[in-house]
């Protein structure tokens, strides 16, 4: 169930995709507390006229396009870049001499380089974490799997912690049991407590996923950053509630008696839901958004994978889903009377979980899935699906690898026009043809003000 306290989700005024940074070996300096996180949200609004968001606080009210991005007093562009072989295997030992480099087919030559692991070069990454009720069964896992990441961090990199409440739960430290109290204060939450006065509570995120990566990009980077890092684990049920959604939710058909009952129920609490927590942005805005930022972004997709699985499969994978999430919850309940409850309401609950209601909720889920695999491409990075809480670790530790073994390769472009157009990059290693490079392939050129 979403759980909202303000209309949160907008859009805000991005940064580009040039670095301006220094590689100097020096200490990484003091960042400033973000504070109001979430703020730069509040100033966009949606505009059905130019169908997209657009700056609240600019008079003109601008749209956020593709030649909306900042003045900066130096081009260098730099793209993180992982090599792997025919067998999927990461190379390594590259050296800049290596890199071909081109812009819109025009050679450029490599100014800078470093590798991925350079301890030397701070990392700055924001874990987005969604502890939403249904992402319970993975969140020990994740936060254990998290843990061993922050062990692995560098002197120099920085981490935050932002959850689907569009909270900086933890900011950007180097203070690894801090970030880890973080963790665990996070999974602390979601456990069953007794009230004073009787009865029991639980704190859950609101599902506002696409919001916080929203915020993220918009107010946790600043230009000192080298290498910005978003892990955004979720399953990205908000997607129902942007502007021009790329789910609509319909009442099933095929349905009778108690099944049609129970989902027509549903489809009119997300309409009132919808009225309420509507986004005053887009997927495409997010998409445009993500694509300007300088982040490489990893997702993580708790639960089955739809997709590129028939319809048929995908509703088998939600029911076994559903009756291993059933299992965990009635693991979390100690009272022998409190048990038989739950497990009587479950039950009650299955006679409706016919196999057209399968289908309409496998349907909903591939489409989530779909939008939010769209996101991890456009910067060069990966998505991957956690369909077994057991599987934390291992994705944890690959990204983390992934991240150690990226070239960071940069080059000032000869095209010195200010025209804050889109313009494509091409890599290729010498020799190596049959290397497959994965990285940000794009960029805007600032634009003359």
């Amino acid at each position: 169930m979403r759980r909202r306290i303000f209309r949160a989700p907008v859009i805000s005024f991005l940064t580009l995709t040039l670095l301006t940074v220094s590689l100097a070996q020096s200490p990484a300096p003091q960042r400033k507390k973000i504070k109001d996180f979430g703020s730069s949200l509040k100033r966009l609004k949606w505009n059905p006229e130019k169908n997209a968001a657009v700056d609240s606080n600019n008079a003109t009210g601008t749209e956020l396009n593709d030649g909306d991005v900042i003045r900066i007093d130096t081009s260098l562009v730099s793209s993180e870049l992982l090599v792997l072989d025919k067998q999927g295997n990461a190379v390594t030992g590259l050296t800049a001499a290596d890199f071909l480099v081109a812009e819109d087919e025009t050679p450029q030559k490599v100014e800078h380089f470093f590798n991925g692991n350079n301890a030397g070069v701070a990392r700055t990454i924001v874990l987005i974490i969604d502890y939403s009720g249904s992402q319970f069964p993975y969140l020990k896992n994740s936060i254990a799997a998290a843990h061993i990441m922050v062990d692995k961090l560098g002197p120099k990199d920085r981490m935050a912690v932002v959850t689907d409440d569009v909270e900086m739960l933890v900011d950007f430290t180097d203070d690894k049991k801090k970030l880890k109290d973080g963790l665990d204060e996070l999974l602390d939450r979601t456990k069953l407590k007794k009230r004073f006065w009787g009865g029991t509570k639980l704190r859950l995120g609101r599902s506002m996923q696409y919001s916080a990566l929203m915020a993220t990009l918009n107010e946790a980077f600043d230009e000192e950053d080298v290498r910005p890092i978003i892990i955004f684990q979720t399953d990205g049920d908000e997607a129902l509630f942007l502007r021009n959604p790329p789910i609509v939710m319909t009442p099933p058909a095929g349905l009778e008696g108690d099944a049609q009952e129970k989902a027509e129920q549903s489809f009119q609490f997300h309409q009132k839901e919808l009225l309420r927590n509507v986004t005053e942005f887009s997927l495409e805005d997010l998409y445009r958004a993500v694509e300007r930022s300088r982040a490489t972004i990893y997702t993580v997709i708790p639960g089955p994978k739809l997709v590129g699985l028939p319809i048929e499969e995908q509703a088998r994978k939600i029911r076994t889903d559903r009756h291993e999430s059933q299992a965990d919850i009635l693991a979390q309940v100690s009272s022998t009377d409190a048990k038989a409850k739950v497990r009587a309401r479950m039950d009650r609950d299955e006679k409706n979980f016919t196999e057209e209601y399968d289908r309409w909720r496998a349907d909903l889920r591939f489409k989530q899935q779909s939008a939010l695999a769209g996101i991890a491409p456009l910067t060069g990075g990966w998505t991957e699906f956690l369909e077994t809480p057991s599987q934390a670790d291992q994705i944890y530790a690959r990204i983390f690898s992934d991240i150690n073994q990226r070239y960071i390769v940069g080059y000032y472009p000869t095209n010195k026009e200010h025209d804050g157009k889109r313009r494509n990059i091409d890599f290729e290693v010498k020799g190596h043809p049959e290397y497959q490079i994965f990285g940000r392939r794009s960029y805007f050129a600032p634009k003359q003000h």
